[in-house]
């Protein structure tokens, strides 16, 4: 007889993500509590964030060092995604939509921790990017 474990009982690799920051207003206390956030969705769902990628300079740009760093790891094997406090660390709207196209250019999802509602009254559920309307409304 096999001494081998049942499937419940073998270690369960989760999907891996890459968690992406952009400048962060606060210093290091709040860039530890979007990583805890990050590290804290992860958890919930059952994926393994193998690190975050922080852009530090205020300057927006689509080809930052941290961000090329980011889109270069989603090119390893077995990469899930990409993990965000809100959509709104992607950048301003054209870079953002930018490098929402580079991100599933890769093959990889892009997660959103916090939904937004937007001025026409629907929001983008978390993990998605879907637009949905909120119930009571039409």
């Amino acid at each position: 007889m096999d001494d081998e474990l049942i499937t419940e009982r073998r270690p369960v690799a989760f999907p891996q993500v890459f968690g992406y920051l952009r400048h962060i207003t606060g210093g290091l206390p709040r860039h530890a509590a979007l990583v805890d956030c990050l590290t804290e969705y992860c958890r919930r769902h059952e994926l393994t964030l193998g690190g975050v990628f922080t852009d530090r300079d205020a300057t927006v740009a689509i080809r930052s060092a941290a961000f090329v760093g980011l889109v270069d790891a989603l090119q390893l094997p077995d990469i899930h995604g990409v993990v965000v406090p809100a959509l709104s660390h992607l950048g301003p709207k054209g870079i953002g939509a930018e490098r929402r196209r580079q991100i599933t250019a890769t093959g990889t999802r892009l997660l959103a921790v916090r939904s937004f509602t937007s001025t026409r009254g629907s929001e983008t559920s978390p993990g998605t990017g879907v637009g949905v309307r909120p119930r009571g409304t039409t």
